[in-house]
């Protein structure tokens, strides 16, 4: 069965990592996908592989880069149902040392991304009879980690936004639904950079090595429920996926 047949989907960062994982599991199972990156070669590589699939060059920093998005999914598929928030980057730096330009920097690409993501998507959502927004947040927003102080803020950030969203959206009855995934270390990119550069002392590695990492398709398999109707029930709801790690 095709979960998600028919429904056109947008995932931003989807030139690797979970965004890849997201758009390669969405197309699977029936969706029309629209990769959105700033890394253009791996993103139309991509799109090459997925059938049915469009890639956009898009910084999700500036809003006009959000409407014209928008714009051209609508001219090419007509519709739009589901929003995975999901470009992101992490830098390893603490309160003390993080400047106010690397702080601006990645709240503009994971906290302002994903509020202009929603803010952009929602009319069109409603003009297609209702949708599902899935914002990435991450267990760093649950938890405290000394060494990525702007990354822990801008997903602390998306958590909230996700609930002011979902209660929006019921309160105009836009039939749109939004929820927050928290992962916890998965086998990505960007997490095998950190196990490059971070010390073995690092706490944030706790998780990695007591037990180990999930891989980005265990996340996908979460953001495709979320995008089907099998879903229709949830919304304003954060789901952990980290094998345990917030738990104790």
């Amino acid at each position: 069965m095709k979960r998600v047949e028919g429904k056109v989907a947008i995932v931003t960062g989807a030139a690797s990592g979970l965004g890849a994982a997201d758009a390669r599991l969405l197309t699977q199972e029936g969706a029309r996908v629209v990769l959105t990156d700033i890394n253009r070669d791996q993103g139309e590589a991509l799109a090459r592989e997925l059938e049915g699939a469009l890639f956009i060059e898009h910084d999700v920093r500036d809003e006009d880069q959000w409407r014209k998005v928008i714009d051209k999914i609508l001219e090419h598929f007509g519709r739009l149902d589901v929003l995975v928030n999901n470009a992101g980057l992490v830098q390893f730096s603490s309160i003390e040392d993080t400047t106010l330009e690397q702080y601006r920097f990645l709240n503009g690409v994971m906290s302002e991304g994903t509020f202009l993501g929603c803010k952009h998507a929602i009319p069109a959502m409603a003009r297609s009879g209702g949708g599902s927004i899935i914002n990435m947040s991450s267990v760093a927003a649950i938890k405290g980690v000394g060494s990525i102080a702007s990354y822990t803020a801008a997903k602390g950030a998306i958590r909230s936004l996700t609930r002011s969203v979902a209660v929006h959206c019921q309160e105009q009855k836009y039939n749109i639904r939004c929820n927050v995934v928290l992962p916890g270390a998965h086998d990505t990119p960007m997490t095998q950079a950190a196990l490059r550069d971070l010390p073995e002392s690092e706490a944030g590695l706790d998780q990695i090595r007591d037990q180990g990492q999930g891989r980005a398709e265990d996340v996908a398999n979460l953001v495709v429920f979320l995008a089907s109707e099998e879903s229709r029930q949830i919304t304003g709801t954060e789901i952990v996926i980290d094998n345990g790690e917030t738990m104790k």
